[in-house]
């Protein structure tokens, strides 16, 4: 049996996105090209590795298998890239960072310095909530992560840099923007708008509001940061973020954080890469920078308004 690598890496983009079609995009070929690797794929390997169900590909049991050695294929060949730009030194090489939206915040200003000092280092940046970064690590598709809430268990290191804490805001008008001190209980009347199932910030706050025995009444759902502030602004509820999104929002006062009993939920962020992977240069270079110290160059404590 002879299969090559370029097989395992179209095969593996097939079985992550469930399409040939997108498979094709991502890896700049045909797919023409991607249909026929795959067919000799499978003539080496000698049973089916995909099945089609309507629109989608679906894994055999032989292709979940082989799916498992490709990725640990694909591994290897990446610590012998990181083992011959080790020798280069960081004249040149590809970061691949993911992390979670809310830390892009700070982050852009990490990575316009970072840029400036290695300038030959091409940064490849994928953002997304919680559940798709670390999907992303988990495939080797980054090699590092910035999340506010690493994955337990011994198959990645985790080191905290900076603190997140997660405020309530209201739009000035709200009848709560006004008040004194805000007891946690008198939220469990009020609208909330809240970030997609996967999101950190939404995990975090429905833990805290279970762990007082509090319901949260969801006004809606949605998939970013600036559209739950938007929404806020609008009056439709309140929400929940952190509070190193809102410097803008703050100064033109265009939302106010409330002094809830209970707020700010201390959260941290964390860089992440997996444990049996020793980092490339270029990765080792961005942690190194993360854990000097505050990347924003600021201070994250939020301003109540009072």
């Amino acid at each position: 049996m002879h299969v090559t690598f370029r097989q395992l890496r179209f095969f593996e983009a097939v079985a992550r996105h469930q399409s040939v079609t997108r498979a094709a995009t991502e890896l700049h070929v045909t797919q023409p090209a991607v249909s026929m690797t795959l067919r000799e794929l499978e003539d080496q390997i000698g049973v089916p590795l995909l099945d089609r169900q309507g629109r989608k590909l679906h894994l055999t049991e032989a292709g979940r298998e082989l799916l498992h050695h490709a990725r640990r294929a694909d591994g290897l060949i990446q610590d012998i890239a990181a083992s011959m730009n080790q020798l280069r030194g960081l004249e040149r090489g590809v970061l691949r960072l993911a992390v979670v939206s809310t830390a892009n915040y700070f982050l852009s200003g990490v990575l316009a310095g970072y840029s400036k000092q290695f300038p030959g280092v091409r940064v490849s940046l994928s953002v997304a909530n919680r559940d798709a970064v670390l999907a992303a690590l988990a495939e080797n598709a980054a090699e590092l992560a910035v999340t506010g809430q690493p994955p337990d268990g011994g198959e990645v290191v985790a080191q905290h840099f900076l603190d997140n804490p997660l405020v309530v805001i209201a739009a000035p008008e709200h009848p709560l923007a006004g008040a004194g001190t805000i007891a946690l209980e008198r939220l469990e009347g009020e609208v909330l708008v809240v970030r997609e199932q996967g999101s950190g910030t939404r995990a975090a706050m429905e833990r805290h509001f279970a762990q007082h025995g509090l319901r949260v009444r969801t006004g809606c759902e949605l998939a970013s940061n600036e559209a739950v502030k938007q929404a806020v602004q609008a009056g439709i509820g309140l929400g929940v973020v952190s509070a190193q999104t809102l410097e803008l929002e703050l100064e033109t006062r265009r939302l106010v954080v409330l002094p809830v009993a209970g707020f700010p939920i201390l959260r941290r962020w964390y860089v992440v890469h997996r444990s049996e992977r020793r980092l490339s240069p270029a990765a080792a270079a961005l942690r190194s920078m993360l854990l000097a110290g505050d990347p924003a160059g600021r201070s994250s404590r939020p301003r109540v308004r009072r």
